[in-house]
């Protein structure tokens, strides 16, 4: 795998980590925690169902542990990836959370997708700890965090501190960025998410008009894929939505989620998202048609069915 893009600004030589705890084995933490143990750090992994930890373990070699707190005990940099800021807060305070298990030096890496006030409040917390926080959001799904080819945003008020976590990082990524203080990883998440929902709209458009005009689908994106209209969306999710295939890959229900952090957000800073908040109701649509697990490109689904009435 070709070597990740790195950037931040001047710092000196981060010393290497050796110990990491894993916190969250779902479709993506379980396959970037095993990146890690695949590459020698000695990985210590928590779930909420331990039973998925132990399977972990028995694929990856490493430890399985019963709290958060009990993960992070020793280990050098501790990294999560749950579901949203209640569940990062779970498994970060209290008696039983990580923090409390984290030596004061130690590193908290979080990649969930959350909200940008839940990763500052958690870097205030870690600082409290002696614990520097870098909230990282990635972006790649599935594929990209099994293949290691992520993408990496991250914020962080200590540029040393993300240097440290880079080179770790850097195992199941290609492109791990520094983009400003605490939050702005999150931010940056967000930025991404609305890139992809209009651009999965306009994608579901552009194919249900080339159906309806009798043009051969899969052609005509080989075509265009090769010149302006060429993006990720159309290369990796064109031919499943002309095929009508949605049962893989970024749910509704998360966009939704990761969605309403944007709007939440943009609310604070004034950001106009009419578009966006457009898609949205779309995707709304979809839930009610039942496709909460379906794959973000199944706006196609819903558009289809219109025309269907139509």
């Amino acid at each position: 795998m070709s070597e990740p893009t790195f950037s931040t600004s001047s710092v000196t030589s981060p010393s290497p980590i050796r110990r990491v705890a894993f916190i969250g084995l779902g479709v993506m933490g379980y396959p970037m925690a095993g990146h890690l143990a695949k590459a020698g750090y000695d990985v210590t992994v928590y779930n909420r169902t331990y039973q998925k930890a132990e399977q972990w373990v028995a694929e990856y070699g490493g430890h399985a542990a019963r709290t958060p707190r009990e993960a992070a005990q020793g280990a050098e940099l501790v990294l999560a990836c749950v579901g949203n800021d209640d569940d990062l807060r779970s498994v970060t305070l209290g008696e039983h959370g990580a923090f409390a298990g984290m030596a004061s030096g130690a590193l908290f890496a979080d990649h969930t997708t959350a909200s940008a006030d839940v990763a500052r409040e958690l870097s205030q917390a870690a600082g409290a700890h002696g614990i520097a926080f870098i909230d990282a959001p990635v972006s790649g799904g599935q594929a990209g965090a099994q293949n290691g080819k992520l993408t990496i945003m991250c914020g962080s008020d200590d540029a040393q501190a993300f240097a440290r976590a880079a080179t770790v990082l850097a195992h199941y990524a290609v492109a791990v960025t520094h983009l400003g203080p605490a939050g702005a990883g999150q931010l940056t998440k967000m930025v991404n998410q609305i890139c992809i929902a209009g651009l999965i709209q306009g994608l579901s458009e552009a194919i249900c008009f080339g159906e309806r005009a009798g043009l051969d689908m899969t052609r005509v994106l080989e075509v265009i894929g090769k010149g302006a209209a060429a993006s990720w969306q159309m290369d990796n999710r064109g031919k499943t939505m002309i095929a009508g295939k949605f049962d893989f890959g970024f749910a509704v229900d998360l966009m939704r989620k990761d969605l309403g952090f944007c709007f939440d957000e943009a609310k604070r800073n004034g950001a106009s998202l009419p578009v966006t908040a457009l898609v949205d109701q779309f995707y709304g649509d979809v839930q009610t048609l039942g496709g909460n697990r379906l794959d973000t490109s199944s706006l196609i689904w819903r558009l289809r069915k219109l025309n269907d009435r139509g």
